[in-house]
């Protein structure tokens, strides 16, 4: 199974766009910001979501704790 969210490289500011269920949810500088963007697309205990979680999150070019610019 996919991952429902997908979270990509940072860009040359360190900011990371989102997409949750093949919907672009934003552009986050910080996983709180996710976590904002999800409650927003109507995810129930948006608040408790792993951002490590495999199953759930995609994450590309870079992990979770990746937020720098890019060259």
């Amino acid at each position: 199974m996919a991952a429902k969210l997908i979270v990509y490289p940072p860009d040359e500011q360190g900011w990371r766009r989102v997409r949750y269920d093949g919907v672009a949810i934003g552009v986050a500088h910080r996983p709180s910001d996710i976590r904002v963007f999800l409650a927003a697309a109507g995810l129930e205990s948006a608040e408790d979501v792993d951002l490590t979680d495999p199953d759930f999150v995609e994450w590309r070019g870079a992990g979770p704790e990746a937020w720098e610019p890019t060259p």
